[in-house]
C-alpha cells in the first residue's frame, strides 16, 4: 500500500464515526482540512501524530442552539462551547439578534438581547460596532473574523420585525400586508446570502429588563406564514421556534406552527422542556411531533439532557433576593462589601422581611421553587436528591427556606451558588430526558452557549450527556456511540450541514479526541473577560485531549493552541 502523506494522523483510537454504529479501533488521517482515510494501522505519515490509544475519536460536536451573535463579532474564542468539543455552533435562536438593523435602533436590539439572553447591555454596547444594516452585511462582518469554531446564523424575527415596523413592533401591533411582504423579502434575501433559516419566540419568559415582551410574542399566523414563504422562495434553511404552547393549549399552538412549517416547505425545530407546572405538556408535544414526522412534516423537538439549571449567587446576575429593596441598596458594592453587609443582623432581617417578587426584573422568579433549589457543590451535582433541597433542609432544621437560602449565598465568602432546577426535574430525576433520548425524532440541545452569562451555565450539555448518560448513570445508560451520533451527525443534518458530523473520507476534519475515563466537569466560576469588564460564568472541563477544527488542532487538554481555522458557514441547502 502506498504511503499517504497527511497533516495529522490520529493513531490507535476507538473511532465512533457519528453514525451510531459499533466503535472500531483505527487510525484517522487528515489532509487538506478533510478526513483522508480511516483504517487499522494506516500506512500514513503525519506532519503531526496524535496518540489516541485508550481514547475515543469522534466527529466534532454540532450545537444547533446557541447565542454567540454578539460574541462572534468581538471574540475569536467562542468559549464556553469550544471547551466542550463543539466545532460548529448555530446562533440567532429565539428570535433575537443584531441584524437587520436601522441606524438609531441599535439600542433596542441590545435591550432585547440583554433581557432575553442575559448578556449585559454595556458588554454589547462596547463589543458591537454595528458596521452593518442588512443581514448580508452582518454575515460579511462575521465572515471576516477567524475563530476557533465554525458558526452558522439564523435570521432573528425580533430584529426583522423592528426593522420593518419600528415602534409598532415593540407595541406588539399586528403586521399589515406591506409589513409581511417586506419581512418575507428580508428573510429570503438573508437566506440566499447564507443565513441558515429563521427563528422566532412566542414565550412570555422573553422580556427586556424593563419588563416589555419580545416583539414577536403575538405575531399572527398570517405574519409567520408570510415569512415562511420567504424560506420557500429561497429553497433553503429551517425554522427555529420557542413557545409556551399554552395559548390556548399545546395542540392548537402546535397545529399553528405545523401549518407555518408546511407553508415554508422547510424543516422546523422547537424547544421542548418538561415544565414543573404543566407536567404532561411535553408528552403531548412529543406525540404531535412524532405524528407530524410520520406524515412527512419535519417538526423536531430540541430538548436538554439535564434540568435547565439556574445558578443563583452573589457572583451572578440573580439571587433569590435580587428584587428586594434592601438588597438593591447594596447590589452595587464589591462582593466582599455585600457579604459584610449581608452578615449584619439588621440587613439580614430587612432582606428576609421584604417581598422577593414585587421588585424583581427576572421573569422566571415565580417559577423557582424551594423544593427544586439545592446547594451547588464541587464537583457539581446535576441530579441532587429531594432531601438536599432548600425546602427539605428548612423542614429538618425548623427554619424558613428564605433563611436557608440566605446563608447558602454567604458560604465560601459569597462565591457559592444555589442550583435551581427550572425544568425537566419534576420528580427529582431526569426521566423526561431519558424518555426523549429513546425517541430518534428528538434532538439533544438547548445549551444556550454564549447567553445567560450571569445565571446559567449549560454550554457544558455535550460533556454532561457523555459523562452522565454514557458512563455515570447507575441504570438506563445509553451506548456512547449513540450519544456521539446525537451530538454530531444528527444535529448536523437537522441544521442542513452535509459536510460534517461524520468521520468519513472526504468529510470536513472536525474531530475530538476524548479521554473518556477522565472526562469531568468542574464547578462553574466567574470570569471577567467580556467587553466593558463584563463577567460571565465559565465551566472548565477535563478530558478533551484534542479538538481539531478544519484539520487544525485548536485545543490540547483544554488549552487553546492559537489556531483559528473556524469561519462563518453559509447555508447551501
Amino acid at each position: 500500500m502506498a504511503r499517504l502523506d497527511a497533516d495529522i494522523v490520529i493513531r490507535g483510537g476507538t473511532v465512533m464515526d457519528g453514525t451510531g454504529g459499533a466503535p472500531v479501533d483505527a487510525d484517522v488521517a487528515i489532509a487538506g482540512g478533510r478526513i483522508a482515510a480511516i483504517g487499522p494501522a494506516l500506512a500514513a505519515r503525519g506532519t503531526e501524530e496524535i496518540d489516541a490509544k485508550g481514547k475515543l475519536v469522534t466527529p466534532g460536536f454540532v450545537d444547533i442552539h446557541t447565542h454567540y451573535d454578539g460574541q462572534a463579532v468581538w471574540d475569536s474564542h467562542l468559549a464556553p462551547s469550544a471547551l466542550h468539543g463543539v466545532t460548529t455552533a448555530v446562533m440567532g435562536n429565539c428570535g433575537v439578534g443584531f441584524a437587520p438593523v436601522r441606524p438609531g435602533t441599535e439600542a433596542t436590539l441590545i435591550e432585547l438581547m440583554e433581557g432575553v439572553e442575559d448578556i449585559p447591555g454595556p458588554v454589547l454596547a462596547e463589543g458591537l460596532d454595528f458596521r452593518w444594516n442588512s443581514f448580508a452585511d452582518y454575515l460579511n462582518v462575521l465572515d471576516a473574523k477567524p475563530r476557533d469554531i465554525d458558526i452558522c446564523a439564523l435570521v432573528p424575527h425580533a430584529a426583522v420585525r423592528v426593522f420593518v415596523m419600528g415602534e409598532r413592533a415593540l407595541a406588539l401591533e399586528n403586521a399589515n400586508q406591506a409589513d409581511i411582504a417586506q419581512m418575507r423579502d428580508i428573510v429570503a434575501e438573508a437566506v440566499r446570502a447564507g443565513a441558515f433559516g429563521f427563528s422566532t419566540s412566542r414565550t412570555i419568559s422573553h422580556k427586556t429588563l424593563k419588563g416589555d415582551f419580545t416583539p414577536t410574542l403575538r405575531a399572527q399566523e398570517e405574519e409567520l406564514t408570510g415569512i415562511a414563504q420567504g424560506l420557500r422562495a429561497a429553497g433553503m434553511g429551517f425554522i427555529e421556534a420557542v413557545s409556551d404552547f399554552n395559548q390556548p393549549d399545546p395542540e392548537t399552538e402546535f397545529a399553528l406552527l405545523r401549518r407555518v412549517a408546511e407553508a415554508a416547505g422547510r424543516p422546523m425545530v422547537f424547544t421542548l422542556t418538561a415544565r414543573h407546572d404543566r407536567t404532561e405538556h411535553w408528552r403531548v408535544l412529543l406525540g404531535l411531533s412524532n405524528k407530524a414526522a410520520a406524515e412527512g412534516v419535519s417538526i423536531r423537538p430540541v430538548f436538554p439532557p439535564r434540568a435547565i439549571g439556574i445558578l443563583m449567587g452573589l457572583l451572578g446576575s440573580q439571587n433569590p433576593f435580587s428584587g428586594t429593596p434592601s438588597y438593591k441598596a447594596i447590589a452595587g458594592l464589591p462582593l466582599d462589601g455585600r457579604v459584610a453587609a449581608m452578615r449584619d443582623p439588621a440587613v439580614r432581617a430587612r432582606i428576609l422581611s421584604e417581598d422577593r417578587f414585587e421588585g424583581s426584573n427576572f421573569p422566571l422568579i415565580r417559577r423557582m421553587l424551594w423544593e427544586k433549589m439545592f446547594p451547588f457543590g464541587d464537583p457539581p451535582d446535576y441530579t441532587p436528591a429531594k432531601e438536599s433541597s432548600i425546602a427539605a433542609i428548612a423542614g429538618r432544621e425548623g427554619r424558613t427556606p428564605e433563611a436557608v437560602a440566605y446563608d447558602m449565598l454567604l458560604a465560601d465568602e459569597g462565591r457559592s451558588f444555589i442550583y435551581c432546577a427550572l425544568t425537566n426535574y419534576q420528580n427529582w430525576d431526569l426521566e423526561p430526558s431519558a424518555e426523549l433520548l429513546r425517541h430518534p425524532n428528538a434532538i439533544v440541545g438547548l445549551s444556550d452557549g454564549g447567553a445567560h452569562v450571569g445565571f446559567i451555565s449549560d454550554a457544558s450539555f455535550q460533556t454532561f450527556l457523555l459523562t452522565y448518560w454514557g458512563r455515570d448513570r447507575r441504570e438506563g445508560r445509553v451506548p456512547v456511540q449513540e450519544l456521539i451520533r446525537r451530538l454530531t451527525s444528527d444535529t448536523a443534518r437537522a441544521a442542513g450541514l452535509a459536510d460534517r458530523g461524520l468521520l468519513k473520507a472526504g468529510m470536513k476534519a472536525d474531530v475530538n479526541v476524548i479521554d473518556f475515563d477522565r472526562l469531568a466537569l468542574h464547578r462553574p466560576g466567574m470570569e471577567y473577560d467580556l467587553p466593558a469588564g463584563g463577567r460571565r460564568l465559565m465551566q472548565r472541563v477535563t478530558g478533551y485531549a484534542a479538538t481539531i477544527q478544519g484539520g487544525q488542532v485548536t485545543y490540547r487538554d483544554g488549552v487553546a493552541t492559537g489556531a483559528l481555522p473556524g469561519r462563518l458557514v453559509r447555508c447551501a441547502a
